[in-house]
């Protein structure tokens, strides 16, 4: 609705809603009420006039012949009837009571049937709005019309003033529903402030994950916000165990540089030089791959992944990184598919498990992506020399590294495992047919924890 600020306050949105669709219900009710009210009222009235008339003809018809002047002459029908009424008999009228006849003799003159609603506005006339109902039938080779009328004002009055009633009632209602839509609003609202509060409480240190003792409606947002905090905390641990690991892989190095360099009763001779430049090289190699897993990993933090997107742009860097190798890459899936997976952390996934084929492989890796529909598949093979079948459940394991002689701290099949098992999946490792280490990520499409 155009009127309705998405940005704005949720209170506001709803009462912008709420009450004028209660106040229109309101007036729309009262409406409808009068409205049936006249109906119900003309309808009363009208069935009363037709059996007054059907009295009239039944007491005329029971009279004989010579009787029916008299009684409708006579002072019969002003004892025992209570509604205006006027009858012609033949040339012979009469009417009751008499401050009636100026409006109801007039009807006599037509023999027709049915309902007549007049309605007089000049200031003489005693009778200004009234409902009759008119007969014309033959008593005896007698032309007879009777006319049987009630007068509507009183009635009217009568209307009125119980539909004004409504009008007071439904006004209490109103305002009684509007305090109830202002209290449930609110109560409903309690769970946001609940959810700010929890929110300060994750800030301050208080608490280490929201609540899940929440609407209904707040548990996707609750649980995705724990997810993140989840994310958030294991990437930080795995910063820390990187840091923690380079800083012990470079220490050791740097410390022996730097003996060399303060030893003053030595000289550095070609051979010390060689040694010293080879070990400023092996600290510049790490360095440069805590770096390149940083580019791996990207800013992104809770964005929905696009695999083959984000796999040709790694391929392609990692072509630039290893320009003797050759990266390919098969998928059946179109380049806006997205998976439940964080970005950042399928970078991670396929940045780790391609620089350690870009490592091992002797001129080629293939990368594959699957999603079955329900389980989402990463492989990725090298054409190198593969591993020892008895050390290929060692793979994975943080700090394992089976070649000393290959740059690295053993931590990229390390980092890919955690990430897959994060997301309930599961990584595993085998020797290819023809030559080489084939590495799979397999994770479930919906997520458990």
């Amino acid at each position: 609705m155009p009127w309705i600020n998405p940005r704005g306050s949720i209170r506001k949105s709803l009462l912008t809603l709420l009450l004028p669709a209660a106040i229109a219900l309101m007036v729309a009710a009262w409406i409808v009420h009068g409205l049936l009210l006249e109906r119900m009222a003309r309808g009363f009235v009208e069935d009363r006039l037709q059996d007054e008339v059907a009295f009239l003809e039944h007491q005329l018809r029971q009279s004989g012949s010579d009787e029916i002047r008299n009684i409708s002459a006579g002072d019969y029908f002003e004892e025992v009837f209570h509604h205006a009424f006027a009858i012609r008999v033949g040339e012979q009228v009469h009417s009751s009571p008499e401050l009636w006849a100026p409006a109801l003799q007039p009807l006599l003159a037509e023999a027709r049937s049915g309902f007549v609603r007049q309605t007089h506005t000049e200031a003489s006339a005693a009778i200004t709005d009234f409902l009759a109902y008119r007969k014309a039938l033959n008593l005896e080779g007698e032309p007879v019309v009777i006319v049987v009328a009630e007068d509507l004002t009183t009635l009217q009055h009568s209307q009125q003033e119980l539909h004004i009633w409504t009008a007071v009632v439904s006004g209490i209602l109103l305002i009684l529903l509007l305090l109830a839509i202002w209290q449930a609003i609110r109560l409903s609202l309690r769970s946001v402030a609940q959810l700010q509060q929890g929110l300060k409480s994750l800030q301050t240190g208080d608490r280490h994950r929201l609540n899940m003792d929440a609407p209904a409606e707040f548990q996707p947002l609750i649980r995705q916000l724990n997810l993140l905090m989840d994310t958030l905390d294991q990437r930080l641990t795995r910063s820390r165990d990187a840091l923690a690991n380079l800083s012990h892989s470079v220490k050791t190095p740097v410390s022996a540089v730097r003996q060399v360099l303060e030893d003053d009763t030595r000289a550095l001779d070609p051979e010390m030089r060689q040694h010293l430049a080879q070990r400023l090289s092996d600290i510049d190699h790490q360095l440069e791959s805590e770096m390149r897993r940083g580019r791996f990993a990207g800013p992104q933090a809770g964005k929905a992944a696009q695999p083959v997107s984000q796999a040709r742009d790694l391929l392609w860097m990692m072509g630039r990184l290893y320009t003797d190798k050759n990266f390919e890459l098969e998928s059946t899936l179109g380049p806006d598919t997205r998976w439940p997976i964080e970005e950042h952390d399928l970078n991670e996934i396929l940045g780790n498990l391609l620089d350690n084929a870009g490592k091992w492989a002797a001129r080629s890796s293939v990368l594959t992506l699957e999603d079955s529909g329900n389980q989402l598949m990463i492989t990725v093979e090298d054409d190198g020399p593969g591993v020892d079948p008895k050390e290929l459940p060692s793979l994975g394991t943080r700090g394992v590294r089976l070649d000393e002689q290959t740059p690295g701290h053993g931590l990229s099949l390390a980092i890919a495992r955690e990430i897959t098992e994060r997301y309930d999946g599961r990584l595993r490792f085998s020797n290819r047919a023809t030559g080489g280490l084939s590495v799979c990520a397999t994770m479930p499409r919906e997520r458990h924890g």
